[in-house]
């Protein structure tokens, strides 16, 4: 396992814009895909974007694309989520995630790495 801290969050506008980082301990992190997922109260943890251990496939939510950028620098054991014109229903716990071979981007299943989270508000 890899252990990941995640920074960035706070709060904005609607409209505004957000970069969350997430650092990862460990030697392994450049052979794990790595995603995002956010949980607002009282809901599930909801599938953001993820990111092939290459960087070279990505996916994102339906809810986010167009919007957020899933990036990675493997030199630097670091993930970002780049995100743009926020929406109050943005508004969550942010985690990241890291897993050994991914089939499944989108099921929160396939990650066995969780950071604790940033919160991520987004005013109207």
């Amino acid at each position: 396992q890899v252990q990941l801290v995640e920074s960035g969050g706070g709060l904005v506008q609607a409209g505004g814009s957000l970069r969350l980082s997430c650092a990862a301990s460990g030697r392994t992190f450049s052979s794990r895909a790595m995603g995002w997922f956010r949980q607002a109260p009282g809901k599930e943890r909801d599938f953001v974007a993820a990111i092939s251990w290459s960087g070279v496939s990505t996916y994102y939510g339906d809810s986010v694309k167009g919007r957020f950028t899933i990036s990675r620098d493997n030199a630097n054991n670091t993930v970002y989520l780049q995100m743009n014109s926020l929406k109050p229903e943005d508004t969550a716990v942010y985690y990241c995630s890291a897993g050994f071979r991914v089939n499944d981007y989108s099921d929160y299943h396939s990650y066995n790495s969780w950071g604790q989270g940033t919160q991520v508000t987004v005013s109207s």
